[in-house]
């Protein structure tokens, strides 16, 4: 958690499990402090799934986050990223990678994305304004990095604003139930959620991912990662900046 100076609070939970029967989930996340405020989120999906995927994930966040926490700005981060992994597995190997930071340099909300799933971003705000439904989802074509030598990431900025509620995601979670063709709409399960009065980002997380582990009748098909992060409006003075982690062994 990170409280804002302009008295916003940033809330980011996450839920993630490995894929069904595999030791190890291909799926990496961290978090990072930006040098001129504000925090960054980055997850990446390194391709298949298991170990061998860990390592691939791995490199590409671990380098954009050692370039983030120098100052470095996210696009150039994400470029970077890709460059690294092209270099070092020679373009044979490609991993999914979304960075989303609250930036207060410039008091936005960043997404960039290479990835296939798009960002859904909700804000009660914008309902019958700006979408019908407070939804805006963000899935311009990206491609992943790691392959081919002019990727680039695809960049969002939105304004902080108390309310906001950004969904970050793996494949595992946006295709989950797909095999049996249940699939549920994320956008319209988190808006339910929502109107029962609890906007608590680890609640949206973690239900999330329970009912999406469900739709694949309790046996992921593939790793499955899913970061919420939500902007508030109730940070007050001095208030104490907290990280909870919960990994199971």
């Amino acid at each position: 958690m990170v409280v804002v100076p302009i008295g916003l609070q940033v809330i980011v939970a996450v839920a993630k499990v490995g894929k069904y029967a595999t030791s190890e989930s291909g799926d990496s996340v961290e978090v990072v402090e930006r040098p001129h405020g504000g925090l960054s989120v980055v997850v990446a999906d390194g391709q298949r799934s298991g170990k061998g995927a860990k390592s691939i994930s791995n490199v590409a966040v671990r380098k954009a986050v050692a370039l983030l926490a120098d100052g470095v700005r996210d696009g150039a981060a994400a470029r970077a990223a890709h460059d690294y992994l092209r270099t070092l597995r020679g373009g044979q190997v490609s991993a999914t990678l979304n960075l989303a930071s609250v930036d207060l340099d410039s008091r936005t909300l960043v997404l960039s994305r290479n990835s296939h799933c798009p960002v859904l971003v909700y804000n009660p705000a914008w309902i019958g304004h700006i979408s019908p439904d407070g939804w805006q989802v963000l899935s311009d074509p990206s491609e992943a990095i790691g392959i081919h030598a002019r990727t680039k990431p695809v960049i969002s900025e939105l304004t902080l604003e108390a309310g906001l509620t950004a969904l970050i995601f793996t494949d595992g979670v946006w295709t989950a139930g797909e095999r049996t063709g249940q699939r549920f709409s994320l956008a319209a399960r988190t808006s339910q959620l929502l109107a029962e009065g609890d906007d608590s980002p680890q609640r949206l997380a973690d239900t999330l991912l329970h009912e999406a582990i469900a739709l694949d009748q309790g046996r992921p098909a593939d790793d499955m990662t899913l970061v919420v992060l939500g902007i508030r409006g109730r940070a007050q003075p001095g208030q104490v900046r907290r990280m909870t982690v919960d990994f199971p062994v």
